[in-house]
């Protein structure tokens, strides 16, 4: 009871608007999550707005969903602590902080695009030995790395303020299973196999196309990263009801107990499931932004026989597709290969050599 009531205590210290829900119920509201007019006492499924489902089979690890307070939509992660479940919301500054990101990498694109065009011209035209080969592919992964953290700094805010104005209905299952045909034929230069069994059945619902296969390429580089060289990742789609489920699991070591509970957090500054062994955290951000876009949640879990799992939920909806025209999309990657880009920080350099890219 004392360590119950301690753990109750800590929320206070929390900066982040937060609140204890113990057998459904609201029992503990933070002084920052006060100023949401949050009440204790409020069943806690009337603030769900994604995740209802999620949460009632929620037994551990980490789920992102969505809540509707006071007309708003917030997004929470939801952790396990002894006899309740903890929520801890997003701040209001946030936005600010990823605008400002955003800013920083449009001045930073420009000049990455011209290096990139120039290098795309250089190399080819050269005469090459092994080594010299060698070193314009470390030029050429490099770039591609540069070009995956600024685009993830300039589209993060972009994630996270969409409207779902771009969704278009679009069979989910042949869109999933090419971004992951895709994919295995990068990720078997690793060392690390990819194996995918997608749902039999034909399902549409309304997407963005393009957010949904850089959320899988952001999910499989954190999944390679953490995995050692003859480890395997097994992924797979399922519906129940009205959702679909994707999931996501490899065999490595997991994600550390100390880290566990940031890995939803923007701005982490250790390497776990965010981007990169510095880790701003903003492939989270467009995985679980991406998530909540489709009506859907991320649980990040670690169950038996699975170092990490990412199981990521799509709410399925139709829309009068007879009305959408074709939309014209900026490709952000300059027409560049999206998986190059996405998986940089874990391929190897032989797939940047230079007559391979361009």
């Amino acid at each position: 009871m004392e360590q119950f009531h301690n753990a109750l205590g800590m929320l206070d210290l929390m900066h982040e608007p937060a609140f204890c829900v113990q057998r459904g119920c609201i029992i503990k509201v933070n002084p920052a999550g006060a100023a949401f007019m949050i009440e204790t006492g409020t069943d806690v499924q009337t603030l769900l707005q994604t995740g209802a489902e999620e949460y009632a089979e929620f037994d551990g690890g980490c789920l992102y969903l969505t809540l509707s307070v006071a007309g708003h939509s917030i997004g929470a992660c939801v952790t396990r602590m002894q006899e309740f479940d903890v929520f801890t919301m997003e701040q209001g500054n946030s936005d600010a902080h990823l605008q400002a990101l955003a800013l920083a990498a449009r001045e930073l694109r420009g000049p990455l695009n011209n290096v990139m065009t120039v290098a795309d011209r250089l190399f080819p035209s050269a005469e090459l030995d092994e080594k010299q080969q060698q070193q314009a592919a470390c030029i050429n992964r490099g770039l591609f790395q540069l070009m995956r953290i600024v685009s993830n700094m300039s589209d993060a805010n972009q994630f996270t303020g969409d409207t779902g104005a771009r969704q278009e209905e679009q069979n989910i299952c042949n869109l999933l299973g090419e971004v992951f045909r895709r994919a295995a034929a990068l990720t078997d230069h690793t060392g690390v196999s990819l194996n995918y069994t997608g749902f039999p059945e034909s399902v549409y619902t309304l997407v963005d196309a393009p957010k949904l296969e850089r959320m899988v390429f952001n999910i499989l580089s954190n999944a390679i990263k953490f995995t050692p060289a003859g480890g395997a990742i097994t992924a797979k789609l399922t519906r129940r009801g009205t959702k679909m489920y994707l999931s996501v699991c490899d065999s490595g070591s997991g994600i550390p107990e100390n880290l566990r509970g940031q890995i939803f957090s923007r701005y982490a500054r250790e390497a776990s499931i965010t981007d990169g062994g510095s880790g701003l955290g903003l492939g989270m951000v467009l995985i679980r932004s991406t998530a909540a876009l489709h009506g859907g949640t991320v649980l990040v879990d670690h169950p038996n026989g699975c170092g990490t799992r990412v199981t990521v939920s799509f709410a399925i909806r139709q829309g009068d597709a007879s009305l959408r025209s074709p939309r014209l999309r900026v490709d952000y990657a300059g027409e560049r290969d999206h998986g190059l880009i996405e998986l940089s920080e874990v391929l190897p350099l032989s797939l940047y050599d230079p007559d391979l890219i361009n």
